[in-house]
């Protein structure tokens, strides 16, 4: 088993070729079969279960805690302190669907975040060229790991790992291991502190982002071909389908969307650190991760990586209010984790079951 993707995790996709003609090797279960007397609660949980939970969760510390829990203000805090994770997590989706990883989320948020701060220092570059250097930055990094896997042969764990700390590198020689302060406009730092309503607009980001990568992912044929490339790669080769091409792609995506969550960091914390961006890389995997046990359990998809995420910030925002030390956050990211990868295994199994069970 490819430890990037389970093959099973994604299978449930026909392939169109370019050419027109199909391929079953990938066909879509819409779910196990059950004898009348398997009650729908059972598949309700099963495709909802993340879902329901966060829905618990929100009650949970409601009742606990029903002054400061359940209020605008815990509600706007959580949506701002998750935008960032969940960028990360929608782009390392893309990259899990096509079968891959990609480790150097972390860093390369770093050097962004570095990058767009240190880079106004003393009005040396305006800002909008900024964030455009820096997403070119992005591109140029993704398609740097996607050449490495594709062309090297190299495991995306080891290529993505490599070129992230290499950026870490950077960043490291660029601040020369110190905080450089800067004084950012006002419009740069908006991007991250302005709001619609009580909405942070860093969420609203998050769900334009999410919406076109859903809609990508789930009604396009460049979807299709991810998943199928993702689930079996060979079989998609077959059909016609050019698999490196999707697979350099998803890469590109993920260093884009990587690289814009850096400009939004920057503007946030108005300080480049080099030091700051390793600890999203664990809860943008978990993220990932876990939401390939909701929506479409078995298989990553768009909406359960927002789900996963906004239940993971929902967990610690809630033990934190209940007291939770310092250290909460990083054994609850931790936990969450192995538990995550235990539920997408079980889900890829259940899957992979009941497309035996139809042929």
């Amino acid at each position: 088993m490819n430890i990037d993707q389970p093959a099973e995790a994604v299978t449930g996709t026909t392939v169109t070729s370019p050419r027109g003609d199909s391929a079953s090797a990938a066909a879509p279960p819409e779910g196990r079969r059950r004898g009348p007397g398997m009650p729908n609660l059972v598949r309700l949980f099963e495709v909802n279960g993340l879902l329901i939970l966060t829905v618990l969760l929100v009650v949970f510390f409601s009742i606990l805690r029903p002054r400061t829990f359940p209020t605008p203000l815990t509600a706007a805090a959580i949506l701002q302190e998750t935008s960032t994770v969940a960028l990360l997590a929608l782009g390392e989706t893309i990259v899990i669907a096509a079968g891959q990883f990609d480790l150097s989320i972390g860093y390369v948020i770093d050097i962004c975040a570095v990058l767009a701060v240190g880079l106004q220092r003393g009005g040396a570059l305006p800002w909008p060229a900024v964030v455009v250097l820096i997403l070119l930055l992005g591109l140029v990094i993704g398609f740097l790991n996607g050449v490495l896997v594709e062309y090297a042969k190299i495991d995306s764990f080891i290529a993505t790992l490599g070129v992230g700390t290499i950026m870490y590198g950077v960043a490291n020689w660029y601040t020369g291991g110190q905080q450089l302060v800067a004084t950012p406009p006002a419009a740069f730092v908006a991007l991250n502190q302005a709001r619609v309503a009580f909405i942070p607009l860093p969420a609203l980001y998050v769900v334009v982002i999410a919406a076109v990568l859903w809609a990508a992912l789930e009604y396009l044929p460049v979807g299709r071909y991810l998943y199928a490339v993702g689930s079996n790669r060979r079989a998609a080769e077959l059909v016609g389908v050019r698999a490196r091409r999707y697979v350099i792609g998803a890469f590109v995506v993920s260093g884009l969307i990587t690289s814009f969550a850096g400009v939004i960091l920057g503007s946030k914390l108005q300080v480049a650190e080099s030091s700051v961006g390793p600890e999203y890389l664990l809860p943008s995997f978990v993220g990932a991760l876990l939401g390939a046990t909701t929506i479409k359990p078995g298989r990553v998809n768009v909406l359960g990586t927002v789900v996963a995420v906004l239940i993971l910030a929902i967990g610690i925002a809630g033990l934190e209010q209940l007291g939770g030390a310092f250290y909460v956050e990083p054994l609850f990211d931790g936990s969450t984790l192995i538990i995550a990868v235990g539920l997408a295994a079980y889900a890829a199994r259940r899957r992979q079951r009941a497309l035996s069970a139809q042929q």
